[in-house]
């Protein structure tokens, strides 16, 4: 940009403005299509980080916007995390359960992480059938799915009947077709470069 002459920069900024016209052009009649409200199901699955982080993060959203938010977290549990520990601060907006024992590699029982991912769902489903509930975030229910803990159409038939206005946040690696068929937003996280694999172990505030 320095080595340009002032008529180069204004040819460049004149492109640069015609190009905004048409993309906002584009972009504003998008917005005017998009005239439903209705409650959405999201859900964050791959093999990358960020999934429980942005499922969080629209947490910190619903509850700006006034929304009560329910959560329930599958498999996790074992551990206290930043999050759990935050969102307990505000007893009255937010309804957290941390519903499982660890992650099944530290279980180590089929049958023992069967009974409480059938445990954590029971409360799920209450959420989900609560019209004053604003978003229901279920992590690492992908998780239960994949594993079979949990009968995935039984799962989609409680989600498909929850409250109209009502937002659904689902993460966990390897969500099944069934469940991302059924949901309107699906983000796979893919791994680029992990901390982990230069030796670096979880950090508080950034892994839990």
């Amino acid at each position: 940009m320095t080595d340009m002459t002032p008529e180069q920069t204004a040819a460049l900024n004149d492109r640069h403005r015609a190009r905004m016209e048409r993309k906002k052009a584009v972009i504003d009649a998008k917005i005017a299509s998009a005239d439903k409200e209705i409650g959405i199901v999201i859900v964050n699955t791959g093999n990358g980080k960020g999934k429980s982080s942005s499922a969080f993060g629209m947490v910190a959203r619903a509850l700006g916007h006034g929304m009560k938010v329910g959560v329930v977290q599958f498999i996790k549990g074992a551990l206290s995390t930043g999050e759990e520990t935050f969102l307990r601060r505000f007893p009255d907006e937010v309804s957290f359960h941390a519903m499982g024992e660890g992650y099944t590699w530290e279980t180590q029982n089929r049958e023992r992480d069967i009974a409480k991912a059938e445990e954590a769902w029971a409360l799920a489903k209450q959420f989900l059938s609560d019209p004053s509930i604003g978003m229901v975030v279920l992590d690492e229910l992908n998780i239960a799915l994949k594993y079979k803990y949990l009968d995935v159409h039984t799962v989609i038939a409680d989600l498909l009947d929850r409250p109209v206005m009502q937002h659904v946040v689902i993460t966990g690696r390897g969500a099944p077709p069934e469940l991302i068929a059924v949901a309107d937003t699906v983000t796979e996280m893919n791994v680029v470069k992990h901390a982990f694999k230069s030796g670096i172990g979880a950090q508080a505030g950034t892994e839990w």
